[in-house]
């Protein structure tokens, strides 16, 4: 139902855009994930990941509507992807002679193998909002804020080993006893195809600077916030932001 309702968003918006929008925009950003949530603690805490090996570029267009002197309709539409592999920083890996591999403390253990794996993730709102110019559109800088609602479409993949450490494991040599931790084999994504959709809203502002009689570079911040929740490959965590905060440069051309 929500990606119905989603996709059916999307024709409304863009075909009410493109039929009488008088502003066009082409962006470049760079988008930073929020990342929290109990997925991402068990990731920073065990994996050689930190949160800025998330951050990357992002992909925009921009349609808008002047509505009054002020005050504008513009839907939009970004694209952010990222992957990222990683090993685990306190783990070395063993093979038993039955196949199965374990995790044994790096601290005390050279291991046959550093267990690892990637992790992949996307999103994609489709924005509809208000934009607002206080000053007008006529000037050497014109400022903006806005703000509206989006559908998120959003996904989180994993590939490679993860280590289970919900059941432990005590292995006993000459040495002592030491706890173990067992290894899978991953495949698994939140979603197929286009990914979940959840409902949010983002918050901006920027300035527009004229470079022409048509166009003007623009540059801005954005906000997301996104609430979500794993359906699918990651039920054992808890909800997530798939929010998250966008610095942009752009091109517009006036109508």
């Amino acid at each position: 139902m929500k990606k119905r309702l989603a996709v059916g968003m999307l024709v409304f918006i863009l075909a009410a855009g493109a039929a009488s929008a008088n502003l066009l925009s082409f962006r470049l950003s760079y988008f930073v994930p929020h990342l929290k949530g109990d997925f991402w603690d068990i990731e920073f805490e065990n994996m050689a990941f930190k949160k800025s090996s998330f951050y990357d570029v992002s992909f925009g267009v921009q349609y808008e509507t002047f509505l009054t002197r002020g005050f504008s309709l513009l839907v939009a539409f970004d694209l952010f992807r990222k992957n990222k592999g990683s090993y685990y920083t306190n783990w070395v890996g063993y093979y038993f002679n039955d196949g199965t591999a374990f995790a044994f403390p790096a601290s005390e253990f050279k291991g046959a193998f550093d267990p690892n794996h990637s992790i992949s993730i996307s999103s994609a709102p489709l924005q509809a909002s208000i934009k607002w110019t206080p000053l007008g559109r006529r000037g050497n800088i014109i400022p903006y804020v806005g703000g509206g609602g989006h559908a998120m479409f959003w996904n989180i993949k994993m590939q490679g080993a993860m280590i289970d450490f919900d059941v432990p494991y005590v292995y006993e040599d000459e040495y002592g006893e030491v706890t173990v931790y067992q290894i899978f084999d991953v495949n698994a994504r939140e979603s197929d195809g286009i990914g979940r959709v959840s409902f949010g809203w983002q918050a901006f502002g920027g300035v527009m600077i004229p470079i022409g009689r048509r166009m003007t570079v623009d540059i801005g911040g954005q906000y997301f916030s996104c609430p979500a929740k794993f359906e699918n490959a990651f039920t054992d965590f808890e909800s997530l932001d798939a929010g998250g905060f966008q610095f942009s440069l752009g091109l517009n051309y006036w109508f």
